[in-house]
């Protein structure tokens, strides 16, 4: 079959890859996937990886052990997981000791004509949801994970730092709550998104220093953490929603005496993400910038490797 490859940090199109074949795993033909930007660090070298690349996806079940799956539309949780070491039996399976990730860790992903995942990961699709709104179902998962960890009041003021592909989606859902939401947006375009929606801007200089309840990091940069380290209050909450490469300096002790909550967040509720845009509370289809065939894989990822960037996706 037809795969975006990775290897030595270099992608190439195949046209030689096996079909997957997984026991006890369903069959999923790939509609369309989503380049997010751990695909793009992964091209890097953040993370040793050969294979498969791609997580976000919205696919058809082809075969499956259980036949009701068959025909179905689905999305699925990139977390393949054992049910049986330590973190799984305590309600961590995000952090199974012996997990695959999907287009990430030993697991191939889904820039291909089809990927396998078992079936307690899966998720149907709603009828009323398209696959241009379905892809996202990942990443708009991701977001809501910061709500599943910490509560966000109605009074609480809180500053996203970073509007790109994630930052607006997390802004999107925080808007939801009520909280006094301002957002860090450097490109126009972003700023034009964000108050199409009512979700207030907010630039550098005026982001008051030591007086924010909640700030949420979504750069993945030096600076974009020096200016939420900046803005939260004493005993505030940071939630760090990007990775960073590389080591950074940080000054561990002005944490430590302000009693700032360090909040580290990745993978989320997939069926909260589903109802969202089944409602249409949520629109994460403003994001598409470009979609590519698959046969066009490559030229895809240097169109998403471009400087501000929204979503770019991939067809089968």
């Amino acid at each position: 079959m037809k795969a975006l490859w990775l290897e030595n940090n270099k992608i190439s199109l195949r046209d030689d890859v096996p079909q997957p074949q997984k026991p006890n795993e369903a069959l999923i033909k790939i509609r369309k996937a989503g380049i997010c930007s751990t695909d793009l660090e992964l091209v890097k070298g953040y993370y040793p990886y050969t294979g498969v690349l791609g997580h976000e996806f919205v696919g058809e079940v082809v075969e499956a052990p259980d036949a009701s799956w068959i025909g179905a539309r689905v999305v699925g949780d990139i977390n393949a997981v054992c049910g049986k070491c330590e973190a799984c039996l305590n309600g961590r399976s995000t952090h199974c000791e012996s997990r695959t990730v999907l287009g990430i860790v030993n697991r191939d992903g889904v820039f291909a004509e089809y990927t396998t995942l078992p079936l307690e990961n899966l998720h149907r699709v709603p009828d009323s949801v398209p696959d241009k709104m379905a892809v996202f179902t990942e990443p708009l998962a991701a977001a809501l994970e910061i709500q599943q960890q910490i509560q966000i009041k109605p009074t609480d003021r809180v500053l996203v730092v970073g509007a790109g592909r994630l930052g607006q989606l997390i802004s999107q859902t925080l808007a939801l709550t009520g909280c006094d939401l301002h957002v860090l947006a450097r490109h126009s375009f972003q700023q034009n998104l964000l108050t199409a929606r009512g979700i207030r801007i907010i630039s550098a200089e005026n982001i008051q220093p030591r007086k924010w309840d909640v700030v949420v990091e979504v750069t993945g940069s030096p600076d974009g953490f020096n200016i939420a380290r900046t803005a939260i209050r004493p005993r505030g909450t940071l939630v760090l929603k990007s990775t960073y490469k590389g080591d950074m300096s940080v000054n561990f002790s002005s944490i430590v005496v302000d009693e700032i909550n360090i909040v580290g967040s990745r993978c989320g509720p997939f069926e909260p993400a589903l109802r969202l845009m089944e409602k249409r509370e949520v629109d994460p289809t403003v994001l598409i910038a470009e979609e590519y065939a698959l046969g066009d894989g490559i030229l895809a990822f240097e169109k998403a490797a471009k400087s501000g960037m929204l979503k770019v996706l991939v067809g089968a």
